[in-house]
């Protein structure tokens, strides 16, 4: 249930790889996950398909500094700057990761196979050419700590007055399972992040959370066509407050070393 997006692993463990915070060894393994294997289609030079570790050495050789991360949602093309082709394919998957250094953006293509239990989990990351230009709507870092906290309690009272509970047992072995990842560290960044970033990414998550609680659980009291129009109508900005943050973190390590 933790957001953790596949672009987020790829920035920020190229980013601590890019910066000589950890080994390429680690941090393919910490991109790749729980996933079966990852690889990277279009880089310059390539003809095809290439491993995690040739393609970030590639991206460093092109001139690569850093990755961003963008989290585009329909009406809202967050971390995006173009062009309308790239726009569209991160749109289309929900997320891509944008080079600084080189006008290079990526877009996983992800593929499942297998029984349920044990499914095969591939990524295929299509680099494509981007817009040299900022990117769009993403906040600094304090912001975003102040967006979400408002956005937390702003959802909380009004999930509340429609009576969406996060409670049963399906939202208790949600929040079990956030506690234990969070209590294990998993929900930190890579080496080379600052600790604002860390807690940012954890309240984000936290919200996200609780935004995919109120969706998945039924309908609470909210039977009505228009009472549920409210719940949605009370969640979307929170999403779009928790999506900011999300970026905002993962992109922190690139701000801060941009402002040297």
């Amino acid at each position: 249930m933790l957001f953790e997006p596949r672009s987020g692993r790829l920035a920020a463990w190229g980013n601590a790889l890019l910066a000589g915070l950890v080994s390429p060894d680690e941090a393919v393994l910490s991109i790749v996950g729980e996933d079966a294997v990852h690889r990277v289609e279009g880089l310059p030079g390539e003809t095809g398909p290439v491993g995690l570790t040739l393609a970030l050495g590639r991206l460093r050789a092109l001139g690569v500094t850093g990755l961003r991360v963008a989290l585009p949602a329909p009406g809202h093309p967050l971390g995006l700057s173009g062009p309308p082709e790239f726009n569209a394919r991160a749109l289309e998957a929900e997320e891509a990761v944008v080079a600084v250094g080189a006008a290079l953006g990526l877009v996983p293509e992800v593929s499942e196979a297998g029984p349920a239990g044990d499914v095969h989990v591939s990524v295929i990351w299509h680099v494509l050419p981007v817009r040299e230009a900022p990117p769009a709507d993403v906040p600094s870092l304090s912001e975003a700590e102040r967006e979400l906290a408002e956005a937390l309690r702003e959802a909380t009272e009004a999930l509340t007055r429609l009576d969406v509970a996060g409670s049963g047992p399906v939202a208790e072995a949600a929040l079990s399972a956030y506690r234990a990842r969070a209590e294990a560290g998993r929900e930190a960044l890579a080496p080379g992040y600052p600790s604002r970033a860390v807690r940012v990414l954890a309240l984000a998550q936290r919200v996200d959370l609780m935004v995919s609680l109120a969706y998945e659980n039924g309908h609470g009291g909210a039977v009505a066509a228009s009472e549920m129009a409210a719940r949605a109508e009370a969640l979307r900005p929170v999403e779009r407050v928790a999506r900011r943050a999300l970026v905002a973190a993962y992109n922190s390590a690139v701000e801060a070393r941009e402002r040297g």
